[in-house]
């Protein structure tokens, strides 16, 4: 067989959310910090991404994650999110997975009971702390990128909806948190479409009406992704939460443009941001343990460990912790004779993406 290109990744999930982690077959791209490289790879280099991603290697609920070598000399690694309509600057369930699998294939050093890396992400450098037994993650706690409330409560018009009261939050991306239970959802797994369809409806909304940049990098602008949220259902969990993930644009106009998929797990950057917004309540204490739910019942564990402020904003620095598993080791290849070298999408699966 002849191999136009070949890529090594292990797969894995946290809190069911699946996380592919690029190990090899990309020593690295063009850019003086992780930031630089994740635009590089968005602007250049875009069919790696849609190869990985979409069918026949991918499909709509996954993740990717490309390993590079840091460009901060205080990193052990540099990481590289790809999702299926964006490049993230941070993520939680997949930071979780590459430090699982750093960890559990022996590419860093590892100690037991607690492993501690310094990761570069394209939002800037995370501490991680790993617990170990027998080689084995059992829990991966980061402090995130600093967390901060832009509005709270705000009026979105949202077609066929009507006013649609709106946080919007910083917790490694720009959130949409709107109300589950005022929308008529219990966040349970059978409701997953109408969860979909009405998370990128507000989505829309809230990214026409209410326009954000972040203070210390404008190109990280945009509301990019909904959180629904509610009551929880699992005991010792604080709240539940549905995130959406885009698989396709949306248009507020235009229903049959609203399609995406649901984040299985808790969110990690999703809870930093709903505790951002908590905290400005008042409603969230520095230093207590917040336990949110995801759509499947597992949980992220969440805390406020300081106060700080980025740009006019204030905003509060997180840690959270979860699980990862490894489910899986591949080579990717591709034939020069491939019809699709950035794989497809089809409508019975991906909507109109």
């Amino acid at each position: 067989m002849r191999i136009a290109s070949m890529v090594t990744a292990v797969d894995a999930h946290a809190g069911g959310e699946p996380g592919r982690v690029i190990v090899g077959g990309v020593l690295d791209v063009p850019g003086a910090t992780m930031f630089a490289k994740m635009r590089h790879l968005a602007t250049e280099r875009d069919d790696l991404r849609k190869r990985m991603l979409r069918e026949p290697r991918g499909y709509p609920g996954l993740c990717c994650n490309l390993l590079l070598p840091p460009t901060d000399p205080a990193a052990d690694a540099g990481f590289v999110i790809m999702e299926q309509t964006e490049y993230p600057p941070m993520s939680g369930s997949n930071l979780i997975c590459v430090a699982t699998v750093l960890i559990e294939t022996g590419m860093v050093p590892v100690r037991e009971p607690v492993t501690e890396l310094t990761l570069e992400a394209p939002a800037g450098l995370v501490q991680v702390r790993a617990e170990v037994r027998d080689d084995k993650v059992t829990a991966v706690t980061f402090r995130n990128v600093p967390a901060f409330a832009v509005h709270l409560g705000a009026p979105v018009e949202v077609p066929g909806l009507g006013t649609v009261p709106v946080d919007v939050a910083y917790g490694g991306m720009f959130y949409a948190i709107a109300d589950a239970l005022a929308l008529g959802l219990r966040l349970t797994p059978d409701e997953g479409r109408d969860i979909v369809r009405i998370g990128e409806q507000v989505k829309a909304a809230t990214r026409e009406q209410l326009p954000v940049v972040h203070p210390e990098n404008p190109e990280i602008a945009g509301v990019s992704i909904a959180q629904l949220s509610g009551p929880s259902t699992t005991p010792g969990a604080a709240m539940k939460n549905a995130v959406v993930i885009s698989t396709g644009v949306s248009d507020p106009a235009r229903p049959e443009t609203w399609t995406g998929v649901l984040d299985r797990s808790a969110c990690g950057t999703g809870t930093c941001a709903r505790m951002a917004t908590l905290h400005a309540r008042g409603r969230l204490p520095l230093g207590a343990d917040f336990v949110h739910e995801g759509i499947l019942g597992t949980t992220f564990t969440g805390r406020l460990i300081e106060e700080t402020r980025v740009g006019s904003y204030h905003a509060v620095v997180p840690m959270l912790t979860g699980r990862a598993w490894i489910t899986g080791l591949a080579q990717y290849v591709l034939d020069p004779d491939d019809p699709f070298p950035e794989g497809f999408t089809v409508g019975d699966l991906w909507g109109s993406a």
